[in-house]
């Protein structure tokens, strides 16, 4: 079982990833005016629901159900 220091470190790495990919994203659409891959957005939603796993275990199981 991972330490609470563990978790934290490793939901700020998810939380990192996550405001990067998401600025690029936000960029896309301001700058260029075109919406992102949906390849692109389903990563994203991918990499928060690990982050939830990472947060909160009992939470992220339920939602998968």
């Amino acid at each position: 079982m991972a330490t609470a220091k563990e978790k934290k470190e490793e939901a700020k790495a998810h939380l990192k990833q996550l405001r990067s990919d998401l600025r690029v994203m936000h960029m896309a659409v301001t700058e260029d005016l075109k919406l992102p891959d949906p390849l692109e957005v389903r990563r994203v939603m991918t990499n928060m629901e690990k982050l939830l796993e990472v947060i909160d275990p009992k939470s992220a199981k339920k939602s998968k159900s």
